[in-house]
């Protein structure tokens, strides 16, 4: 399969899987709790070694610099994806998300929603590298296993 295929899938699949955990925290009333919105953290580690299975795996490239720049593609995509989403909820749907944000220990006070767009911007450029570099470690040694 083509890794730009692999890429957007994966990158689909996890944008989808934190976009439906946010939901869901909505729906239960826990969109307070800010250590709980961090989890994500962990659907993108899922997106990224999906990728990079799937590539070494289906298409027996087991290039680490070749993978690890997937991996960061899949994650961007996905945390890409996410910052749309959020800027139509908070702009169409539920504006009062950003006074939660400003409520919130982490946040601060009288934010734009300009600020809290380049801010998640940000961490989700830093958690893309983080996470691709956490799956490569694992994934770093396996054309040896090949």
């Amino acid at each position: 399969m083509d890794p730009k295929k692999i890429i957007l899938y994966n990158a689909f699949k996890t944008y989808v899987l934190i976009v439906v955990y946010f939901f869901i925290m909505k729906i239960f009333g826990l969109d307070e709790i800010v250590e709980l919105r961090s989890l994500n953290f962990l659907f993108v580690i899922w997106g990224v070694n999906a990728t990079v299975k799937e590539i070494i795996l289906n298409n027996k490239n087991s290039d680490y610099l070749s993978n690890f720049g997937q991996g960061i593609a899949t994650s961007l995509i996905a945390v890409g994806m996410t910052v749309i989403s959020l800027i139509v909820y908070i702009g169409f749907i539920d504006s009062e998300l950003l006074q939660l944000m400003e409520n919130s220990l982490v946040w601060g006070n009288q934010l734009s929603l300009a600020e809290v767009i380049f801010a998640i911007a940000v961490e989700g450029a830093a958690s893309s590298v983080i996470c691709s570099l956490i799956v490569m470690q694992y994934w770093k040694n396996y054309k040896k296993r090949i």
